[in-house]
């Protein structure tokens, strides 16, 4: 929490010194009421006193009166919303290892299931693409904000041989590159302004057996400015049945690793559907959001006016009359 005006904050003095008065006050009449040595006859005259009911309209009103204080001084807090022409890439590998059934139902369905919940969680206005990659990458779908036809071809993938990330990751930042050279619908609006927020998210095993070096992809990424966040499917246990051939196919988390780390993105280890599905709710969250103070002064306000109603409604009940 923040104030946008904290020099207005001066006006606290006048709850200060309305407190200050109230206990000088309420000191001078114990005094005089000392001076009242009867206390038999004080006893029948008031056998019942008030206690903390006294002073609790007082204390409510100069409560009201502090937090008021501070909405004048404009209070603000940090809040998420979402970006303006975000883009997210989804590369996700469809290769033969994908099969395995280490993550249930196997990691293929696993990342599917995951790429579907980061559709539903993402902001509508994020723009999604996705790329399809076994021994080779096929861009299949353009970014977009239609959530239809990205779950429709999230849907359609199919398995293929080989693993190619680095082709994976080149044909995400191929396709972000095209997304730049169309001009946003309002940017005559805009002036210029910043360039578009953009990630790509790669779902894979971690291994690559064709196609250029991950590395080489990686380095293409971080020089268009484009951060790769890479989540492993599997276990070291994972394998696959091939032509009636059991192959152990474990993950390679240490290459994902390294290309997240290159690009200035970030690795994630997903052993199950869950942990994959919250892996990238918390993504969606920072690729998808932008942090902006945001101003409450309403919300002290109100809360200052309820205090002084209720010091009054206090006051009214117990002593008819107002504090």
């Amino acid at each position: 929490m923040t104030l946008i005006e904290p020099g207005r904050l001066v006006v606290l003095l006048l709850p200060a010194a309305l407190a200050i008065v109230y206990i000088v006050l309420l000191r001078r009449r114990e005094r005089f009421a000392v001076r009242f040595t009867n206390l038999e006859l004080l006893d029948k005259v008031a056998p019942e006193r008030p206690g903390w009911r006294r002073h609790a309209p007082a204390v409510a009103l100069l409560a009201g009166l502090v937090v008021l204080a501070f909405a004048v001084a404009r209070p603000a807090r940090v809040v998420q919303v979402p970006r303006e022409q975000a883009t997210v890439t989804l590369s996700i590998d469809v290769s033969l290892s994908m099969e395995a059934e280490d993550v249930a139902p196997n990691r293929l369905t696993a990342a599917q299931e995951a790429a579907s919940r980061f559709l539903e969680l993402a902001p509508e206005e994020l723009e999604i693409g996705v790329v399809a990659f076994s021994g080779v990458a096929v861009p299949i779908l353009s970014p977009t904000t239609d959530r239809g036809l990205a779950q429709l071809a999230i849907d359609r993938l199919e398995l293929g041989e080989g693993t190619a990330i680095g082709e994976g990751i080149f044909a995400a930042v191929q396709l972000m590159e095209n997304r730049l050279d169309r001009p946003p619908p309002d940017a005559e609006d805009q002036g210029g302004g910043d360039e578009p927020a953009q990630a790509i998210v790669v779902l894979s095993d971690g291994e690559t057996t064709m196609g250029r070096p991950d590395l080489e992809a990686a380095a293409a990424a971080e020089e268009a400015g484009i951060p790769v966040f890479t989540i492993s499917f599997g276990t070291p246990r994972g394998e696959v049945v091939i032509a009636g051939d059991t192959i152990p196919v474990p993950v390679n988390e240490g290459a994902l690793r390294e290309v997240a780390a290159t690009t200035g993105g970030e690795f994630f280890e997903a052993a199950t559907a869950d942990e994959v599905r919250q892996i990238l709710d918390d993504l969606g969250s920072r690729v998808g959001f932008e942090e902006e103070s945001r101003e409450v002064t309403d919300w002290f306000a109100g809360a200052g006016m309820v205090l002084a109603l209720l010091a009054a409604a206090g006051s009214l009940l117990w002593f008819s009359r107002f504090p």
